[in-house]
C-alpha cells in the first residue's frame, strides 16, 4: 500500500498529512491525537471525513502540523485528510463536497494599521 501524501492550511497553521491502510491510528507531531487535541470538539472536526464515509477504522493518519492555534490546526488536518480520501477513492468527493470539507477556507486575520489599536479599532478620539 503507498503512502498518499497531502497539504491542509487554515488560517496560519499547515498540516502536511501521510495516510495508509491501517487500523485507525491518527498521530500528531509524533502524540496520540486524543493527547494532542483534548477537546472532543476538536477531535470530531478532525475524525469528521472518515465518519462520513463509515471508514473510522481503514487507515492510519501520520500529521505534521506547525503554525496557527489548535482550532486552525485541526481543520487543517480535516481539509489534508479530505483531500487525501478523494485521491484514493474519486467517489468519496461527492459525499465531501456538499459537507464544504474540501474548500480552502480563505478568511484570514486582518492586518493591523498604524495610527489605531487594532485592525479596526481606534484610538478614542478628542475634539478638544
Amino acid at each position: 500500500m503507498e503512502v498518499i501524501h497531502k497539504i491542509g492550511r487554515r488560517k496560519t497553521a499547515v498540516a502536511r498529512i501521510y495516510l495508509k491502510e491501517g487500523s485507525g491510528v491518527i498521530t500528531v507531531n509524533k502524540r496520540n491525537l486524543t493527547d494532542y487535541f483534548n477537546t472532543p470538539t476538536l477531535q470530531y472536526k478532525v475524525k469528521q471525513p472518515f465518519a462520513l464515509l463509515g471508514i473510522e477504522d481503514t487507515y492510519d493518519v501520520k500529521v505534521n502540523v506547525y503554525g496557527g492555534g489548535i482550532t486552525g490546526q485541526a481543520e487543517a488536518i480535516r481539509l489534508a485528510i479530505s483531500r487525501a480520501l478523494c485521491e484514493l477513492d474519486v467517489e468519496n468527493r461527492a459525499v465531501l463536497k456538499p459537507e464544504g470539507l474540501l474548500t480552502r477556507d480563505p478568511r484570514m486575520v486582518e492586518r493591523k494599521k498604524f495610527g489605531q489599536k487594532k485592525a479596526r479599532k481606534r484610538f478614542q478620539f478628542s475634539k478638544r
